[in-house]
């Protein structure tokens, strides 16, 4: 009763001397950018130019271990991600808006996720690939079960799928190209570009399963109570992708 008492006669007089801090206020009314790290990132950089966003210095140094940035606008900061957690960030709030790959988009499936816009950069693929020794057995439709290894167990299961295959995925998040060499698996699923990786490590492509681009994102909670402002951001970078 005592500890009661003493909170209700004091409790008024702390607020007044340690008030909320403006940093803490001013960072939850915030939109978050989450945009991804390495290839993706400096192929973007062009576009968040033409939308009017100007991170801060050290955005583009990849030595840099920050990981969020301010911008030119104040109620605007950016995150630097790995490309395959942005959706993650976006469809759980973490951040309201970005940009992610199709792929993973595909991949996770996240029903919290607008995606209404594809900014046409990050072009590449997710493909099936075996050893070129073993290219003479590369049709596998008379196969009912195979085993691959992948970074899109669910992207690839589904497509096995409906080619009636069942699909044994092997989760790895890199150096896919060597499972086969080591005897793990005798194909892989993974994102191509140019396709000298596979060819470095004797591997070649034998299906397409996706084509992938990078996408703008939102967070579909967040865009219906701030409609405003994230249908602003929205279109700038439809005028940029347009321009």
């Amino acid at each position: 009763m005592l500890y009661r008492f003493f909170l209700a006669c004091f409790a008024p007089f702390a607020l007044l001397h340690f008030p909320m801090s403006k940093t803490s206020k001013d960072n939850s009314d915030k939109l978050i950018l989450a945009v991804p790290k390495g290839r993706i990132l400096k192929e973007l950089m062009p576009l968040l130019k033409q939308c009017g966003i100007e991170p801060e210095p050290d955005f583009t140094d990849e030595n840099s271990r920050k990981l969020r940035f301010t911008t030119n606008h104040a109620d605007l900061d950016i995150i630097r991600v790995r490309a395959f957690d942005v959706a993650t960030f976006v469809a759980y709030g973490g951040a309201q808006i970005g940009v992610a790959g199709k792929d993973a988009l595909e991949e996770f499936n996240y029903a919290d996720i607008y995606s209404p816009l594809d900014l046409k950069i990050g072009y590449c693929r997710l493909s099936v690939a075996m050893p070129d020794s073993e290219l003479e057995e590369a049709d596998c439709t008379r196969r009912s079960h195979i085993r691959i290894a992948t970074k899109y167990p669910n992207l690839t299961a589904r497509y096995f799928e409906r080619k009636g295959i069942q699909a044994e995925c092997i989760k790895l998040n890199g150096a896919m190209e060597i499972a086969p060499s080591l005897g793990l698996v005798r194909r892989i699923v993974d994102l191509v570009s140019t396709g000298s990786t596979l060819r470095a490590n004797h591997l070649t492509e034998t299906e397409t399963i996706l084509e992938v681009s990078s996408r703008l994102i939102v967070n579909r909670s967040a865009l219906k109570t701030d409609p405003e402002r994230l249908g602003d951001w929205i279109e700038r970078f439809r005028q940029a992708i347009l321009s």
